[in-house]
């Protein structure tokens, strides 16, 4: 069965898009990370926010742009939208309710990871008691604004149970399970 797993980079300072969502800052921390590299071949399917899948690229102006991963990856993705484009997106399916999203992208996932890409349905996520373990991937760099990482209004008491710890040369991983 299926796992979600929410993989992002982030800031030290706990931002995982700049200002406005700008995932330029992103670019420069992208490169060889074998726990990266591990995890994609782990996914099964992604279950994407619709903020993330119509936002800021950090490949943006090259190639890569637009695809998931930078085109590391490619299978079925999964929209959490109520606001699902005019025109259909090749391998892309808009889900406008949690339930139904993660339904979906479990049963596309098989026994491989659900990715799950976006701050909003992560936390959705979490709070449903949907997912499993978190993955992240801190860079060298304080933005001092944007968007955290994990942002609940009223503070929220997440216990998490560290898997793993390992460096890349531009980030350090830290894997998380969620504790139950």
């Amino acid at each position: 069965m299926a796992k979600l797993l929410y993989s992002v980079t982030m800031s030290l300072d706990g931002f995982i898009a700049g200002p406005g969502g700008d995932m330029s800052w992103l670019t420069a921390h992208l490169g060889p990370n074998p726990a990266v590299e591990a995890l994609i071949a782990d996914i099964g399917a992604l279950l994407v926010g619709n903020r993330t899948f119509g936002g800021d690229d950090p490949h943006r102006g090259t190639e890569r742009e637009g695809k998931a991963f930078g085109g590391g990856w490619s299978g079925p993705q999964f929209v959490l939208t109520h606001r699902p484009p005019d025109r259909p997106v090749p391998g892309v399916t808009f889900v406008g309710d949690l339930a139904g999203a993660v339904a979906a992208a479990t049963a596309a996932a098989g026994d491989r990871y659900v990715n799950v890409l976006g701050a909003s349905v992560a936390r959705q996520c979490l709070a449903a008691g949907a997912l499993d373990e978190i993955l992240v991937c801190v860079a060298p760099v304080l933005l001092g604004d944007g968007v955290r990482l994990f942002d609940h209004p009223g503070g929220a008491d997440v216990r998490l149970e560290r898997v793993h710890v390992s460096e890349a040369p531009r980030a350090t991983n830290i894997r998380y399970r969620v504790a139950r």
